[in-house]
Parts: structure tokens; C-alpha cells; sequence
């Protein structure tokens, strides 16, 4: 019996495969334009694996072990054959690893060796989650025809910008990720990993925070220090930047995401932006984090249905071109794009007392708090990427007692509110200080009073001491808010350290050292009327299980985590 093989079917939740009979070619030398030669394993059926349909993955993490193998192995089996690269300067691969920086031109090159091989067949699927889906758009727009589909997971065609914004600098994500990747190819790195991983979020508290890298692994990351100079707009960066080649992608598109992912606002514009060229895409969205058990599931689904047809010249199963799981409702829907029609932004205000309604506020005096960034208001759940962190929707009520975190809530409900689509808000804000940030979360309060994160998003506002409005974009979702059950909004000034603590001082976040606490303020008046604006729908009930199942049969509702 082959245990890995069945172990993987039993976690991906897959029909019995083909063969379980894999035979693997290890270190192909793939030759680079530059001279370096990255290397290759190729998976495949011991027999009858040449001309089969070929997958390329590129990876930075290892050709082996948990990284790749529950990807690679269910492919192989079901009628792919399956090239796995280590990207420049890991595992083997020659040269030096820069993170997303050389993925065109690498990416390219190897395609065109994959096509050269005699053990190639007539097609290629391009298939991987988070960095193996930013590769594929690296180079996407230059494709040569024998590329039949791609398949982005969890991923962007600018991945990383986003945490690197100046006016809302995400630190867990890319300082996590950067330790990860300085040590993963020591000895016991996984449970090196786990038992490190409370040194990693104690470094991200050093001040100044230049030397947070050596704090957690104790030797400097170049990686590291960039993100920490360097802001999403800088030069630095540009090359990492490929959204400007997504409306020229001429292969189908399967864009797998999950609302509390850390990729998903760039995910959603790159479908958009596919939409709006009449490309031919498709997008799943579920109830998901980064790594959650549900995006493997139906990435391999899809690589198994939309990306095996297409590499045959068939068409996949016909299906919506958007579908997304309505939390709340806890059901898969259908959608004719993203956002979906008939979603009309609502104003919901905040009011003295605590209160959300869509009535517009009177006059009134603003609510207070001191944001301390000794004590830093925390991250709870959501959009979180760490190891030994729970991410994605969380009981709120330890965060809403703090008194640094203000809250305004609908009364209970007497209809279901159904969100989907861009979230919102216009905060009218003042503080104590010059620099400070504003955070928003929406929530939901189910009839027990539990508070549950839907989601949420921080802008950094530079002269805060002055009364302005604060734009914050949240992470998009799709939500049903039921029927009593009451609608909920957090304001505070950080969720630490998912975002950069905001030391008050307007010093850089890689040299500053002083932290100063400050006392905010948020306006709710004629004037002044402070909003979270939810895209509302009309309610359409839906019975039967057609709705919670996915085109492979799999229904996946319950895999949150």
C-alpha cells in the first residue's frame, strides 16, 4: 500500500486516483539565459507518463516533504505528469535567492525547456497557491500556446505590495515570511519553526525594529531590512509589480481565494481586470485564511477539472464564472462577476451610545480612547499569516472589552442583511498626535451575543490632529448578517502585530525608537457623520445542497481553518 498516496487522497478528499504507481526523476538541470541551471523533479506514472498533459509548479520551498508533496502526488496520479522547480537560489538551484524578483525571466525559460523535453506531450497547466501563483503571473502575458490554463491560489500578480503600503505597513506577514525563508533549509526546519515561533513575535516588539531580524534568528535579513526601508511605492519594488500584464493574459483563469487571505483585495482586482478584457476566468472564494485545509482542496479540484480539460482541448464543467461562499448563510452561491450586480453601497453610522443604524447622526460629542503603543491593541483572528496563530473568524469579545477599542451596534435585526462585494468606511477622526492609525472591523453578533470577526482594515493618516475624514478600505467579503443577529463596528487605532504598532512620532518604522501614547477621538455628528459602508443585496432563500457543493462534488463548508 502506498500510505502517502492514500493519506493524501483522504486529506484532499479526492476519488481514487489512476495509478498510485509514480515513478519521480530527480535534479533535471534546467538551464537559465544567465547560465544558471535551476533544478527539476518530474513526477509522473511509472508507466505511460510521456506526452501526458505536464503541470508546471515553481517553488521556493523545496521540491520534498510537506511542501510539495500533497500537491505534486494527487496530479501525478490523476493524468498529469508533474515538473516541480526550486526557484533561483534554493534547494539546489543555482544562483541567489531574491524573493520575487527574476520570476519572469526564469519562469519563461523554463517553460520553453519543459516544450523542448522529449517526454513532453502537446500542453501545459500552470498550478500553485501564494508564491507559486505569483510566478505564474509573472510571466503570464508571454505564454506560448502550449500553455493551455493557469491556476493562482491564494495569490496576486503584485503579492507583497500590499503589506508594504506606508499608510498601513502589515509586519506579521512579510517579517514571518522572511524568517521562514532564511532558515528553511536547515535541519528539523518545520519543528524548528514551531518551537521558534514565540521568539518571531516577541522580536516583532523590538525597537528600534532594523534589528527585529536578528532579535528572532540572530543574523540580518536582506529581505527583511528592504521591507523595513522600502515602502509598496518605492523603486526597490517595482519589478515585483505585475499587474499591469494581467488584461493581456490570454489563457483560461481559475483564481482560487479565501476571505481572510492575506492576497485577496489584489486577487479580486486581477480577476476584475481579466473580466473587464472578456478574458476567460473563473473565481472561488471561500470562508478561508492563507493556509487553511479548504484552498488545497479545491486548487487540486480545479487543477483536476478546469485544468485537465482545457490541457485535453475540452471544455470543463460549465459553471458560473464567480462563486463564493456567503458566510453566515454558510452556502456556496453562484455569481455572474466580481462584485457581484444588484449590491448597493448603505451607509451605516455611528451614533453616541454605541449605536449603528442607518439613520443619520444628530448632534453629539465624540467618543474617546487612548491608543498606547507599549500596549498595543491587538490582532485577533482574520487576515493573519503566522505560525501558531489562529487566523480567520474568532470570538471578538476579549478585544471589545479593552478600553482602547470602541464598538457601535445595530439593534437586533428583524430581516436578514446580506453584504457581498468592496466594504468600506469614513471615519471622522482626531488625535492627540500628529501620526496615528485608524482600524475598522466589522462584525457579526449572533443572538448568544458572541462577536464574530468578518473583516476589517487599517489606514495610517498622517496630520490625525487635525478633525479629517479617515478612508479606510476593509477586505471584501460576502456575508449574511441573519435575521436576530445584530450588525457590529470596531474602531480602534491598531491590531498589532498584524500592522506595525504606529509609534506616534512619525519617525520610520525601521529606526524608530520612541513610543508615544495618544488620545483619539471619533466624530458621530451632522457634520462629522462617521460610516461603514456595507454593498447590501436583496435576500434570495435557497434550499438544497446544491449550493454548498463545489464542481468536484466536495462540500466544504466546514473548512475554516
Amino acid at each position: 500500500m502506498n500510505l502517502g498516496s492514500h493519506l493524501t487522497q483522504r486529506l484532499l478528499r479526492l476519488p481514487p486516483p489512476l495509478t498510485r504507481d509514480v515513478a519521480v526523476d530527480h535534479d533535471l538541470r534546467v538551464p537559465m539565459r544567465d547560465g544558471a541551471v535551476l533544478l527539476a523533479d518530474r513526477w509522473r506514472p511509472r508507466s505511460g507518463g510521456d506526452g501526458l498533459p505536464t503541470v508546471l509548479l515553481r517553488i521556493p520551498y523545496g521540491r520534498a516533504g510537506m511542501a510539495a508533496g500533497p500537491m505534486v502526488r494527487p496530479l501525478a496520479e490523476r493524468g498529469f505528469q508533474v515538473l516541480i522547480q526550486s526557484t533561483r537560489g534554493t534547494f539546489g538551484s543555482g544562483g541567489t535567492f531574491d524573493p520575487m524578483r527574476g520570476e519572469r525571466e526564469d519562469g519563461l525559460d523554463t517553460v520553453d525547456w519543459v516544450i523542448g523535453q522529449p517526454w513532453f506531450g502537446e500542453s501545459m497547466v500552470l498550478y500553485g497557491m501564494s508564491y507559486l501563483g505569483f510566478v505564474q503571473w509573472a510571466m503570464a502575458d508571454q505564454l506560448p500556446p502550449q500553455v493551455r490554463a493557469m491556476i493562482p491560489a491564494v495569490s496576486e500578480s503584485a503579492l507583497s505590495l500590499e503589506f508594504l503600503r506606508e499608510d498601513g505597513f502589515s509586519l506579521e506577514t512579510p517579517f514571518g515570511w522572511g524568517v521562514m525563508v532564511a532558515g528553511q533549509e536547515r535541519r528539523w526546519a518545520i519543528p524548528r519553526q514551531l518551537l521558534e515561533a514565540r521568539r518571531v513575535r516577541r522580536a516583532m516588539s523590538t525597537l528600534p525594529l532594523g534589528g527585529a531580524d536578528v532579535a528572532a534568528m540572530g543574523q540580518r535579513s536582506a529581505y527583511i531590512q528592504d521591507v523595513l526601508a522600502h515602502d509598496a511605492d518605492a523603486p526597490r519594488w517595482a519589478q515585483l509589480d505585475h499587474s499591469h500584464r494581467v488584461a493581456d493574459v490570454a489563457v483560461p483563469v481559475s483564481s482560487v481565494g479565501g476571505w481572510y487571505d492575506i492576497a485577496l483585495p489584489g486577487q479580486l482586482r486581477d480577476h476584475q481586470a481579466l473580466q473587464a478584457a472578456g478574458r476567460q476566468a473563473r473565481l472561488t472564494v471561500g470562508p478561508w485564511t492563507h493556509t487553511a485545509r479548504g484552498v488545497g482542496v479545491t486548487a487540486v479540484g480545479e487543477a483536476l477539472g478546469f485544468g485537465l480539460a482545457h490541457a485535453r482541448g475540452e471544455q470543463p464543467a460549465e459553471r458560473a464564472p464567480v462563486r463564493l461562499f456567503v458566510m453566515g448563510e454558510e452556502a456556496w452561491r453562484d455569481f455572474p462577476s466580481w462584485p457581484p450586480p444588484g449590491y448597493t453601497p448603505q451607509r451605516f453610522h455611528l451614533h453616541p451610545g454605541g449605536v449603528l443604524s442607518t439613520d443619520t447622526p444628530g448632534e453629539s460629542a465624540p467618543d474617546g480612547y487612548r491608543y498606547d503603543p507599549a500596549d498595543p491593541t491587538p490582532a485577533v483572528g482574520g487576515v493573519r499569516l503566522a505560525v501558531g496563530v489562529k487566523g480567520g473568524r474568532v470570538d471578538n469579545s476579549g478585544l471589545e472589552a479593552r478600553p482602547d477599542v470602541l464598538t457601535y451596534t445595530t439593534p437586533v435585526l428583524d430581516t436578514d442583511v446580506e453584504v457581498i462585494g468592496e466594504v468600506g468606511a469614513e471615519i471622522w477622526f482626531r488625535s492627540s498626535l500628529a501620526h496615528a492609525d485608524v482600524f475598522v472591523r466589522l462584525c457579526d453578533v449572533d443572538a448568544k451575543g458572541r462577536s464574530t470577526n468578518v473583516c476589517d482594515g487599517l489606514v495610517g493618516l498622517t496630520g490625525a490632529d487635525r478633525t479629517s475624514r479617515a478612508t479606510v478600505r476593509l477586505w471584501p467579503t460576502a456575508h449574511s448578517f441573519r435575521r436576530g443577529h445584530r450588525i457590529r463596528v470596531q474602531v480602534s487605532s491598531g491590531a498589532f502585530p498584524r500592522y506595525n504598532r504606529n509609534p506616534g512620532t512619525g519617525e520610520p518604522r525601521a529606526t524608530a525608537t520612541t513610543l508615544r501614547a495618544g488620545n483619539q477621538e471619533v466624530f458621530h455628528d451632522p457634520e462629522h457623520p462617521s460610516a461603514v459602508l456595507l454593498p447590501v443585496g436583496p435576500v434570495i432563500r435557497r434550499n438544497g445542497s446544491a449550493e454548498r457543493e463545489l464542481d468536484n462534488g466536495l462540500d466544504m463548508s466546514g473548512l475554516d481553518n
